[in-house]
């Protein structure tokens, strides 16, 4: 049974006023009940063991339309690596005909990912985030032990780093420059990364109108890459003998295992991105937001992965379009990643919550635009190139594979939830193969990173040990969980106090969750 201690506390419930957010339910205090009803919330039971549902995004409940949603998708799944990838793949596999066949396996995997994404969207439609609602609603217990890690390793690794540079280097060779200097190519990173965020901060309507003009410039693009590798085949170009590779077209094809785990390894990486438009999924417009997502996420991946396979046969790429590509990337991911990170300071694991939450003064997350700005700044400037550089962005994925892998583990964990709670399926369920399968390759992604490198342990992307990498993002996480004991745990215990959750709700609209102490003497302290 509840106490009354100081504002009034509720038991949470699980509610079923649109079949959605739905979790096991913890104790929450509500600081003002009736301001959370007036913006159409019930405290008691708004999304009960995690932040608050907005009613009404406080970003925007309308600035997303199809559109949009179809080229934050492009834009983040294309970035650069579509002039490269095919290169590489071609490396690994030995030959063209099963590059392609591979490029069909890697859209296959996104549309798997994409599908229990799907449903979980459809369970909690009106959270923003993606990935961190997902485990933060699959894993409430231990009680913060999963908000508190993702919290950590998403926002200090939310750097966008690579691109910056990529971007750098192209608008540098387009000017004319293919030999600048460390420092430059550094300074054009970072000025281009501000210009990005800039964009995002100032208004999402206008942000979103350049992102859907990247797009369409970067399909152009796209599209005349294609032509021009179909004009060399036609035979009609100075080019001699150009269908010579596709007369035999598994000739030379590799069968080494360690070739098509690396090869599936860079296929997902070229697909990420197939979740973008989750992350902002309480500010799609229209009538039936879910019934958008359903049909332009699929229709954006499929496009991307038609083109993917196309562009296998291409010719030169003009640096100055690879910038446009790169450009559109930041903006894209900026958008999607700066939703996470006010999702995640919404949860309350993040010190001064009101401040990640705010909206203030454009309507956008600026603490978010601006911390993601600080951090992408700090990784661009402050690791000298090679060894340190490379294991910095290495260690990004690492953690980010763990948490994915969960997520997909945790639609079975959300089903089984809303079982027990009497609830309907939802209204999009993944097909168990999708999951199953996703479920594998996840396994594959985290595995494959510690079979040494052909050449040795010391032959990876730096000097050292090639798995240095997967030993520290491990260790963090580790570190978080023992951080989260003597947070949660220990020094409640000791000192004689129990940790609770506040919700706030804002004149404004905005809502979010304030980590309270409770003590035994009955006094509350934030």
């Amino acid at each position: 049974m509840a106490t009354q201690v100081g504002s009034k506390v509720h038991r949470g419930s699980i509610s079923d006023k649109s079949a959605s957010d739905v979790s096991i339910s913890e104790e929450k205090v509500s600081s003002s009940p009736e301001a959370g009803t007036a913006y159409g919330l019930e405290p008691s039971a708004s999304n009960p063991g995690g932040a608050p549902t907005e009613a009404t995004s406080a970003l925007g409940g309308g600035n997303v339309g199809w559109f949009s949603v179809i080229f934050l998708q492009i834009n983040m799944i294309i970035g650069t690596g579509i002039f490269s990838t095919s290169g590489s793949l071609l490396q690994s596999l030995g030959s063209p005909g099963i590059v392609l066949l591979f490029w069909v396996l890697g859209l296959v995997i996104a549309l798997s990912a994409l599908a229990v994404y799907l449903e979980l969207v459809h369970i909690f439609p009106k959270r923003a985030g993606a990935e961190v609602v997902y485990l933060e609603q699959a894993y409430p217990k231990p009680k913060y032990l999963f908000p508190a890690a993702f919290a950590f390793l998403s926002v200090v690794l939310s750097f966008a780093s690579s691109n910056a540079i990529v971007l750098s280097t192209y608008l540098l060779y387009a000017a004319g420059n293919d030999n600048p200097s460390e420092w430059l190519e550094r300074g054009v990173a970072v000025a281009g990364y501000t210009v990005a965020s800039l964009f995002v901060l100032f208004s999402t309507k206008w942000v979103l109108r350049l992102n859907n003009l990247l797009g369409v410039l970067k399909l152009i693009m796209l599209c005349f890459v294609v032509v021009t590798g179909w004009v060399v085949l036609s035979g009609k170009t100075h080019i001699k003998d150009p269908t010579a590779a596709f007369r035999d077209p598994f000739a030379g094809t590799l069968k080494s295992g360690n070739a098509i785990a690396n090869a599936i390894i860079r296929l997902n990486f070229s697909f990420g991105g197939y979740y973008n438009a989750l992350n902002v999924a309480n500010e799609i417009k229209g009538k039936d937001p879910l019934k958008t997502l359903r049909w332009t996420t699929p229709l954006s991946v499929i496009v991307v992965g038609i083109l993917y396979i196309f562009a296998t046969i291409r010719a030169r790429v003009l640096p100055a379009l690879v910038a446009v590509s790169a450009f559109g990337n930041l903006v894209a991911v900026l958008i999607g990643q700066t939703r996470i990170v006010r999702e995640i300071g919404r949860q309350g694991v993040l010190p001064y919550p009101k401040v990640w939450t705010s909206t203030w003064p454009f309507g956008t997350p600026a603490m978010a635009i601006f911390f993601t700005w600080i951090v992408t700044a700090i990784m661009i400037v402050a690791p000298p190139a090679g060894d340190a550089f490379n294991f910095v962005v290495d260690l990004q994925s690492y953690p980010n594979n763990v948490f994915t892998a969960m997520s997909f583990i945790g639609v079975y964990l959300i089903r089984l939830q809303r079982k027990k709670a009497g609830l309907p399926p939802a209204q999009f369920q993944a097909w168990h193969a999708a999951i199953l399968f996703r479920v594998a390759i996840s396994v594959l992604l985290l595995v494959m990173p510690w079979v040494p490198p052909t050449g040795g342990i010391y032959a990876g992307d730096v000097s050292f040990f090639y798995a240095t990498y997967c030993f520290v993002g491990l260790g963090i996480m580790a570190a978080c969980a023992v951080y989260w004991y003597i947070w949660v745990k220990l020094l409640p215990r000791y000192r004689g106090y129990k940790i609770v959750d506040k919700t706030v709700y804002e004149a404004d609209g905005t809502s979010y969750n304030k980590l309270t102490k409770v003590w035994n003497d009955g006094r509350m302290t934030d």
